[in-house]
């Protein structure tokens, strides 16, 4: 018995650890529980800048907290949801596959409505005061809908329109000056293709520019009249898709796509909805030094994007040390900096001391960028219920070319 027991202690000590109970008002516990621990973060995988950032923040969770940290790089958000959405139905409570995601918009308001998140956990992240969010009420609030604790913010985004001005001196600065930019120069615009986010993102911006009720786009989209809404936003697209590149009967399929044919020179006028990436573009040499990005005159839509850990996640202690980390002064930095990936920080300034802040400094090697005090104004996003109806109706009339 003894030797048998000796052998069990053995084989033990080579299963990988779960880590340990924690309790959230302990950090301390919290982050002695994620060592050992991988974590598995589902994460847009769609742009080499972002891939980059994770890598280092893999790098840097492993060096300070022994947490092994997996990009699982997804094409859509919605491939995480369907994927949790399936263990809970087989009955999966707490061996989840996923233990963190990248996460906003309809995607967190269908987790949230169908209990498929843990928390709430976020406002007891140490760094989340750095937010301070009773200045900043967007961390506390994802598409008008209120997160309550259940996902962490990380990262800021606003489109933001760029052009070569090599090629272009005046661009257009309203919805409807795009229109007949677009008409006096043809096949020099285009937007992705729904459902990518660019391109829905596109559609919300006309539509709240273009319908006579735009009260209504923040309401359920079942308490409005659908067709009558948005009638205005087919009739724009009508006129505006032959003067398109490739005269509106393909799309690309996303921002990076976009961004090579602004490259390329196939384009002369795109937009992207993080405001400094022409800006990063231009040091990586993927578009001309002639570029330049601007917000339209009457405000263009903007976010803040969150991270969420699910009701089963596996790894919760891991997933919130490293939701911590990701709001810590130096990832938020770093994250920020145009040569890694030029993602706005969620931190406060105010709240950051004189040494923190100074790494946030602007790199004025690039004038592209626009620095965020003079962004403009931000649009609200529209209620998340409004985004699937809209990309079926797009369908409808344009996607089958």
């Amino acid at each position: 018995m003894k030797h048998s027991r000796g052998l069990l202690m053995a084989i033990l000590a080579l299963l990988p650890t779960v880590g340990h109970a924690y309790e959230l008002s302990d950090w301390t516990s919290v982050t002695e529980a994620a060592r050992g621990q991988t974590v598995y973060w589902n994460a847009w995988g769609g742009d080499p800048r972002t891939n980059t950032y994770i890598d280092w923040v893999a790098e840097q969770v492993e060096q300070r907290y022994d947490i092994d940290l997996v990009h699982v790089k997804v094409s859509d958000t919605a491939e995480a949801v369907t994927r949790v959405v399936a263990e809970k139905a087989a009955g999966n409570k707490d061996q989840g596959a996923v233990d963190l995601i990248w996460i906003n918009g309809e995607n967190f308001a269908a987790m949230k409505a169908n209990d498929l998140l843990y928390g709430p956990w976020a406002e007891q992240l140490p760094n989340f005061t750095l937010t301070a969010p009773e200045q900043n009420p967007e961390m506390r609030e994802d598409f008008n809908l209120p997160v309550e604790g259940y996902e962490a913010p990380w990262g800021r985004a606003q489109i933001t329109f760029y052009y070569d001005s090599a090629r272009v001196h005046e661009p257009p600065h309203s919805i409807s000056a795009l229109l007949d930019w677009a008409q006096a120069h043809p096949g020099r615009f285009t937007y992705p293709q729904p459902p990518a986010f660019l391109g829905t993102s596109l559609l919300k911006q006309a539509l709240l520019a273009l319908t006579d009720q735009p009260e209504a786009l923040y309401a359920p989209v079942d308490e409005a009249d659908f067709d009558a809404v948005t009638a205005p936003l087919w009739r724009y697209l009508d006129r505006l898709h032959p003067v398109l590149w490739r005269e509106g009967k393909r799309f690309p399929a996303g921002g990076p796509q976009m961004r090579q044919l602004m490259g390329d020179g196939a384009l002369s006028l795109a937009f992207t909805y993080t405001p400094s990436a022409p800006a990063a573009a231009v040091l990586d040499y993927q578009l001309p030094a002639s570029t330049r990005s601007y917000i339209f005159d009457d405000g263009t839509l903007g976010n803040v994007h969150f991270i969420a850990i699910p009701f089963n996640a596996q790894h919760k202690a891991g997933a919130l040390t490293v939701a911590n980390f990701l709001l810590s002064p130096e990832a938020q930095a770093h994250k920020q900096d145009l040569t890694m990936w030029g993602d706005a920080t969620v931190l406060d300034m105010a709240h950051l001391s004189p040494e923190q802040r100074a790494a946030f400094a602007r790199d004025d090697r690039a004038a592209e960028s626009l620095p965020p005090p003079t962004l403009g104004k931000t649009l609200r996003e529209p209620d998340p219920s409004w985004i699937e109806p809209l990309e079926r109706a797009w369908r409808q009339r344009y996607g089958a070319q």
